[in-house]
């Protein structure tokens, strides 16, 4: 069955045909002919190229590829397969080390990963990708970053009633800047980690399958930040795009990881 991006591609191209005979036709009618000829020529080439007019007027028609579609809300990605609707959902893991695992790095990983998993309710994907950082990239980032949080805490210090909570916040994101230099210096060269999660519902229409989809991704969000000590956000937009795109094809380059997150 034609989705609405094609429906609408065919429309144009219609559109396009009934100008070229106007044109022909000579006369006031050649005019408005040879005008509609070419406004429909160009919508549908840019509907049949990848959504193209839907990106350059900012405006979301259906979307996307082939048979998925996003809502105007675009935080998921539906797909209609017989009489039922499924709606997946994306959310970014900010992942980073713990000071404890300094320790036993392997084993307390395992032990927080094992509790996110059995804190999860729905069938979900969590996937990685991983790649080394450059390091005098990456110690500039961490000295930037300890210069700035060394400012915070010691303007947090200087208030007459400190907040002991966000100290202690600033002090465990100091520390593990701190373990993060160490390593380097030791010529431990630094991995980044991009994660997300996935998670899809199904529902006997649209509005249930995306409804479901929402309520398992804030779950799943939940379980992940609270076992693993790590953000955990819905994706939206582009962002959501980009993981959907990376199920498929996912960045070979640092560079383009690097373009890909901003």
């Amino acid at each position: 069955m034609p989705t609405q991006k094609k429906m609408l591609s065919y429309a144009s191209v219609g559109i396009g045909g009934l100008g070229i005979v106007l044109a022909l036709s000579g006369g006031p009618l050649g005019v408005f002919g040879a005008v509609f000829s070419l406004v429909g020529t160009l919508i549908a080439a840019g509907l049949l190229s990848y959504g193209f007019i839907t990106k350059m007027f900012n405006i979301n028609i259906v979307s996307s590829t082939e048979d998925y579609e996003i809502p105007p809300a675009q935080d998921v990605i539906v797909k209609h397969v017989g009489s039922i609707y499924y709606a997946t959902s994306f959310l970014n893991i900010e992942i980073y080390e713990s000071p404890t695992s300094q320790i036993d790095e392997g084993t307390y990983y395992n032990e927080f990963f094992e509790r996110a998993v059995s804190n999860l309710r729905y069938v979900s994907k969590i996937a990685y990708i991983m790649y080394v950082e450059d390091i005098s990239k990456k110690r500039q980032d961490i000295d930037t970053k300890r210069a700035e949080l060394q400012l915070k805490l010691q303007r947090e210090r200087d208030k007459g009633d400190p907040d002991p909570l966000r100290m202690d916040k600033l002090q465990a994101e100091l520390k593990e800047f701190d373990y993060q230099l160490e390593k380097l210096i030791k010529g431990i060269k630094p991995m980044g980690v991009l994660a997300y999660a996935m998670t899809t519902a199904a529902g006997i229409s649209k509005d249930a399958a995306m409804t479901a989809a929402r309520a398992q991704a804030e779950q799943v969000r939940t379980a992940v930040s609270n076992s693993l000590n790590v953000e955990v956000k819905k994706l939206s937009g582009d962002e959501m795009l980009k993981c959907f795109e990376w199920e498929r094809f996912f960045p070979t380059s640092i560079q383009e990881i690097e373009d890909a997150v901003g």
